[in-house]
């Protein structure tokens, strides 16, 4: 969403239903793919790795935790997988529906979702803190510091053209 929303704000004059829309288009499609992918290949892994348990304890498994383990992660994984990056796209766009039901802005509601972005990608890095071992606020500047650099590169890019 980040991406989508620069990229419009360096376009000519945008209608925010218009951004509303596509965004809420690529959310549904990066779930779906989300979903699909990561079914697709955990399936695929645990369905291995139940096989090679299998032939290493010389018996079928079938009817054993492994097995309904190897049936129910994938799809626990392919649901997180798909989900979590149409509920951050959702939180994103909250200022862009706010907007069009009328709710008068301090700023434009393209800088309201960027700023909501840029504050979850922050989070992002405090939540991560705990797993590199880092000051949770050099962690949150961290991925607040990568969103920057691809915002930089979207406007060298589309920016200049």
């Amino acid at each position: 969403m980040f991406g989508l929303i620069l990229g419009f704000m360096l376009s000519k004059e945008i209608e925010v239903v218009s951004v509303i829309n596509v965004c809420l288009g690529a959310a549904i499609a990066l779930s779906v793919s989300g979903v699909s992918s990561a079914y697709v290949s955990e399936r695929a892994e645990r369905k291995f790795l139940l096989h090679k348990l299998e032939d290493a304890m010389l018996s079928d498994l079938s009817d054993s935790s492994h097995a309904r383990a190897a049936q129910l992660v994938p799809i626990v994984v392919a649901l997180v997988n798909g989900l979590a990056p149409l509920i951050i796209s959702s939180l994103i766009m909250i200022p862009l529906w706010l907007n069009e039901a009328g709710f008068a802005w301090v700023t434009a509601p393209l800088w309201a979702s960027l700023c909501v972005a840029g504050l979850l990608l922050f989070a992002l890095g405090v939540v991560l803190s705990d797993i590199a071992g880092i000051p949770w606020y050099l962690s949150g500047l961290k991925t607040l510091a990568i969103g920057f650099s691809t915002a930089f590169l979207i406007y060298f890019i589309v920016g200049s053209s």
